[in-house]
């Protein structure tokens, strides 16, 4: 239970100037006592997800990116393109710390929590990378007495996505899924789900490689958007599961609209009755990531009765309400070594995180390269 020092520990922070700058540095902050109902945390753990890049890096131009510092406390500079930074107005100027969530031992608890001293838990509370962490003992997940910190990682924002979207599934009436960039990790988990639970689902890949690594996980359904025959393949497994509901992690270019299309021409296949509006069978597309930049191109024959939308973890929570959001945290929970585990290729200290050409490796979110920073490595 030593640690070098339970009073202040670091931080990474990131910062866009109004002048049109990325900074990322770490910064040393002091601890608070816990309250009643808190508990201080030493990260031990802490995934680095597509979310967390959105804060950490922004749009800047990384070919720009500048080494600076000492290697104890290095920091990186680069290139914010003067068009993006309206988009950032309500960030210009602070020093924001960054990763959504993580896990870690509890050091010090408050008066009314003192059973999770000396636990394990999760955590989902921004400021993740940071040696240490104060949180609500609510907003914890105490993890079994066999997991790690690097087993609970990951146990909120893929898990609870994955989910989520099969929650929304069921809740908006319909009966099988479609989902983009399956090989994600977060894909993999969402294929688990539905094979465990009988629900049809469609991974949309990128390449032969991942068609071949979700094959080997199980999935049925599994096609590479760069072949000649996507489009045709994509239409036949749609009419096979019946899915109009599609969550794309992509966002920018024609595969929404060619993902309606092909739902639209499915429900053609099967119809009794002509309309001209097209089929009267609601199709939707909710948006939750942005691999591709690009505007989203909906060009393409899908009726009248079809939807494009955003989708987020945090809003749909709230949406379901506290008892709702708990029985998904309870599943993760007992499945969080099977359904949910994750898997990294590395583990990154705080000033490791910040090395040029680490950050050249997880900038590009490739599937496979999930890395872990551990705010404490070395320190313990």
């Amino acid at each position: 239970m030593n640690t070098p020092n339970q009073e202040h520990g670091l931080q990474l922070r990131s910062r866009v100037s109004s002048q049109g700058e990325l900074e990322l540095s770490l910064a040393r902050v002091a601890i608070p006592e816990p309250a009643p109902d808190e508990v201080v945390i030493r990260v031990e753990a802490s995934p680095i997800n597509p979310s967390d890049l959105g804060l950490l890096l922004g749009p800047a131009d990384l070919s720009s990116a500048r080494a600076g510092g000492t290697p104890e406390s290095p920091v990186v500079t680069a290139t914010i393109p003067q068009p993006t930074l309206k988009a950032l107005a309500s960030r210009l100027d602070k020093s924001l710390p960054v990763g959504n969530e993580g896990a870690g031992v509890v050091i010090k608890a408050g008066a009314n929590v003192r059973e999770l001293l000396g636990k394990t838990v999760a955590a989902l509370g921004g400021g993740m990378y940071s040696q240490f962490r104060v949180l609500k003992a609510a907003h914890c997940l105490l993890l079994s007495a066999d997991a790690t910190p690097a087993d609970g990682a990951s146990c909120f924002v893929n898990p609870l996505t994955a989910l989520g979207m099969v929650e929304t599934m069921r809740r908006e009436g319909h009966k099988a899924l479609v989902h983009t960039a399956a090989a994600s990790n977060l894909g993999q988990m969402l294929n688990k789900i539905c094979l465990k639970d009988g629900i049809g689902l469609v991974n949309i890949v990128r390449s032969q490689e991942q068609v071949a690594l979700l094959r080997d996980l199980g999935a049925v359904h599994v096609y590479d958007s760069t072949s000649s025959t996507f489009t045709e393949e994509l239409t036949q497994a749609l009419v096979e599961t019946g899915a109009t509901l599609a969550f794309d992690a992509t966002g920018g270019g024609r595969l929404a609209g060619q993902i309606l299309s092909c739902m639209e021409a499915a429900a053609n296949r099967t119809a009794t009755t002509y309309s001209p509006y097209g089929s009267p069978i609601h199709k939707q597309v909710y948006v939750y990531g942005k691999l591709d930049l690009r505007p989203i191109e909906l060009a393409g024959n899908f009726g009248m009765a079809w939807g494009v939308g955003g989708w987020l973890l945090i809003p749909f929570l709230e949406k379901i309400g506290p008892q709702a959001a708990q029985k998904l945290r309870e599943r993760v929970a007992a499945e969080l070594k099977t359904t949910f585990a994750s898997h990294y290729v590395g583990e990154l200290s705080l000033a490791e995180a910040l090395q040029l050409d680490r950050i050249s490796v997880y900038s590009t979110r490739s599937t496979g390269k999930k890395y872990l920073i551990n705010p404490n490595k070395g320190l313990r």
